[in-house]
């Protein structure tokens, strides 16, 4: 089976969308990542879930998690309100993620290969100067390698 074949589509966001519109993605469609796009509308990178909540967070949880247990769980049911105006190009780690990216000629080796090489949980399907045709989750590729 190649990538075309296993490409599916898969929600993407703009990187001067808010922030808490990603969030919203990603847990609305419970998904690990969302597809970044740049202003002409192209795969720019991949926004991993953990990174929109490392902006969330305050920072003295991120240096010792054991300091979250001092906020009381009705205030911490609200910590995502800490995104406030920010995009989810300030989300984005530095330096980027690689995007990965597989031809839709792809084998599922090949995927595999490009997903593990890149340790993203999702892998974009596109040639050159042509529209992205979708992309392949870890959970699909796996799914497809265990009923091989």
């Amino acid at each position: 089976m190649l990538a075309r074949d296993l490409a599916a589509p898969f929600p993407s966001i703009r990187r001067d969308a808010p922030a808490i519109e990603a969030a919203r993605l990603l847990a609305g469609q419970n998904l690990p990542a969302l597809i970044v796009l740049d202003e002409r509308d192209r795969p720019f990178t991949v926004l991993p879930g953990p990174d929109v909540l490392r902006m969330a967070l305050p920072r003295y949880c991120l240096d010792d998690p054991a300091l979250a247990r001092v906020i009381d769980e009705a205030a911490a049911d609200l910590f995502l309100r800490e995104l406030g105006d920010r995009t989810v190009a300030q989300c984005l780690p530095t330096p980027l993620r690689e995007l990965p990216v597989v031809s839709p000629d792809a084998t599922v080796l090949e995927i595999a290969s490009v997903m593990a090489r890149a340790r993203n949980p999702l892998v974009v399907v596109a040639t050159r100067g042509t529209p992205m045709l979708g992309a392949i989750t870890l959970d699909a590729l796996m799914d497809r390698m265990l009923d091989a």
